[in-house]
């Protein structure tokens, strides 16, 4: 899973914009107003949705376009996008009405800042504030935070008794061999990755003790304890089913990440009735579901337009 992506030339974001947005199908669930959508607002609009390519995002895209259907709009779906900057361009062009975003991948890769702001709601306000000159409207955000940790089975949890990663930086210290690390190879080189987190904490990781690996085969490794600790995304459905313990980042030094939906300016002001479709979905969100929801598809295989649909139906939001 992936929604932070490295800066790509020109000519790389103008083909995979256009790569991204030549397929899309109307949705056709069969979906009625529950708790929202009443008297159908969105009736006679046309709105485009998308999403980056990642189960999250699958999930997210889904849910936004069902809330659409639900309040009387047709909804083209064009989720699925590869990488972020494709998606964002398509709802800033106006090729796509909306998507879920994350706040700080467009506060860091997008708009160009190298800090992040630790309170949550004060990096949303920043991102809202500064994305309005690009033709963007973001609503109010989610609690959902899929931002970096580190993650441990519950064997060497018990044995080394971790924490937070003030308590895995005391444990470089105390047993520098103790701290076998696994990550992907984008989190070993970003300053708001491991070398950032390290600096930070104060944590002496000797080089050998760091493998590099894919983002699925980080928590299959950590869940048998090959790895001591991985590298894991907050909101992965693979930490509840693989039973991992993950550290809390208790100085904060991960970035805020979290969704939002992120709304094309001038649909906003055609159709002003998505922002009151969306915030009771949008408040419903956090951790704990996206987990449910992303393992839904990535444990058991269901599909992530189901288990939107499901979801939603689920917490009465449609019928």
């Amino acid at each position: 899973m992936r929604r932070r992506t490295w800066l790509l030339p020109a000519g790389l974001l103008l083909s995979a914009s256009a790569c991204g947005l030549t397929s899309g199908s109307p949705m056709v669930d069969d979906v009625r107003p529950g708790s929202i959508g009443a008297g159908e607002p969105l009736k006679g609009a046309d709105l485009t949705v998308t999403s980056k390519e990642f189960t999250e995002q699958l999930v997210l895209g889904a849910i936004m376009g069902i809330a659409f259907e639900a309040a009387g709009a047709d909804v083209l779906d064009r989720t699925g996008i590869q990488g972020s900057i494709g998606a964002r361009e398509a709802v800033r062009s106006g090729d796509a009405d909306g998507m879920y975003e994350y706040t700080g991948t467009s506060w860091i890769t997008y708009l160009g800042n190298s800090e992040p702001i630790a309170d949550p709601r004060e990096q949303w306000q920043a991102v809202r504030d500064a994305d309005l000159k690009n033709g963007l409207t973001w609503l109010p955000p989610a609690s959902l935070d899929n931002t970096y940790a580190l993650a441990m089975n519950r064997a060497n949890y018990k044995k080394y008794g971790t924490k937070t990663l003030s308590d895995v930086a005391a444990l470089s210290k105390k047993d520098p061999d103790a701290v076998i690390l696994c990550v992907e190879s984008e989190f070993a080189n970003r300053a708001d990755g491991l070398p950032g987190m390290q600096k930070a904490y104060g944590m002496n990781v000797p080089a050998g003790n760091i493998t590099q690996m894919d983002t699925g085969i980080i928590y299959t490794q950590a869940a048998k304890g090959s790895c001591v600790f991985g590298e894991v995304f907050t909101t992965d459905g693979r930490i509840k089913s693989m039973n991992l313990a993950v550290m809390r980042d208790d100085k904060k030094f991960f970035p805020n990440y979290n969704a939002a939906p992120e709304i094309n300016t001038k649909a906003l002001k055609k159709w002003p009735a998505i922002a009151d479709v969306l915030d009771p979905i949008t408040k419903k969100l956090n951790n704990a579901v996206a987990q449910e929801l992303n393992a839904r598809v990535d444990v058991a295989g269901e599909d992530p337009h189901q288990v939107a649909l499901d979801w939603l139906k689920e917490e009465g939001f449609v019928k």
